[in-house]
């Protein structure tokens, strides 16, 4: 049997876990059918469940909390779980309760893109970011992380999704990856309000896992459509994934970095270039030294910038 940590802290960490992966609930030693229960509640939502059904015939449909050990050493018999949603013990996430998953295929990839191309301006792509039901990572994030810094500034940089804090504030890049990120802009006379900050994914995988290529497909025009419409003079890929999926490129983190390459945004090129992620310069710091040499790069590609115009 698994035994759980008694420091509180440990627990606390745990139960965090827990929750950024989707647990919602314990689990019984009976299985439920999570498809029957849904089509239940949505039939009761319906209005297709009778509001007078007999308690009992409820409690003899909800599947049995009683287990070998529980005040008793026999085992219960077997019942049947089909839980109703008035007295189920097993209650489905609040975030779910209006909206079902969806198959991520070519229509709703499709149906991101025409919602993309319809926003004319940055407030117009957060809400339809808002409104749009077509990812399923939306079910389990707390929040929508759209961007944070100036929308008008030359210089954005792109990472690949949020994380906890992020997730929690909103905001993309507050947590110990973004305060590193704002030492590394004060290093070379720069700030978050000479800055724009986005992901290609605005919302938390749960747990912290890596976006699934389908999740970032669905997600990948609404990026696109954002750097449109933010226009900056230089895009920076933090990290490989954000690179790979808005280029194109296939090459890894340590061969692309440091190279200047082109990002086309429909109307003109806009000079690119990648650099090491900071989450991974707090896990490798000795890295540091080449991020700051892409970081010299970036401040004298925004200079030959100004000097032209």
């Amino acid at each position: 049997m698994q035994q759980f940590p008694n420091d509180p802290r440990q627990l606390e960490a745990l139960l965090d876990y827990f929750s950024g992966a989707g647990v919602d609930c314990f689990l019984g030693d009976e299985p439920v059918d999570w498809f029957e229960l849904t089509k239940v509640q949505q039939a009761h939502r319906a209005g297709g469940l009778s509001a007078g059904q007999p308690a009992a015939a409820a409690r003899q449909s909800a599947p049995s909390m009683d287990y070998p050990g529980a005040g008793t050493n026999t085992a219960p018999a077997p019942r049947t779980p089909q839980p109703t949603p008035a007295e189920a013990p097993f209650a489905a996430p609040p975030a779910l309760s209006g909206q079902s998953a969806v198959l991520p295929d070519k229509v709703v990839i499709d149906a991101a893109r025409d919602l993309a191309a319809s926003a004319a301006s940055l407030e117009e792509l957060r809400a339809c970011l808002e409104a749009f039901e077509g990812c399923n990572l939306k079910l389990t994030a707390k929040t929508l992380v759209f961007a944070d810094g100036n929308p008008d500034a030359r210089l954005m940089f792109v990472g690949e999704a949020p994380g906890r804090d992020e997730d929690l504030q909103g905001l993309p890049f507050v947590g110990r990856s973004g305060q590193l990120l704002d030492r590394m802009l004060g290093a070379i006379g720069l700030d978050r309000g000479s800055a724009y900050i986005a992901n290609v994914v605005p919302w938390r995988p749960p747990g912290n896992r890596t976006p699934t290529p389908q999740e970032t497909e669905i997600c990948k025009p609404f990026i696109v459509r954002q750097i449109e419409l933010v226009d900056p003079d230089v895009l920076v890929f933090l990290g490989a994934a954000s690179a790979k999926t808005l280029l194109g490129v296939q090459d890894g983190i340590r061969k692309m970095r440091g190279r200047w390459m082109r990002y086309k945004t429909g109307e003109r090129e806009v000079a690119a270039i990648a650099t090491y992620h900071p989450a991974y310069l707090l896990r490798s710091p000795l890295e540091k030294r080449l991020s700051w040499r892409d970081f010299l790069a970036i401040r004298q590609q925004l200079l030959n910038k100004a000097g032209t115009e």
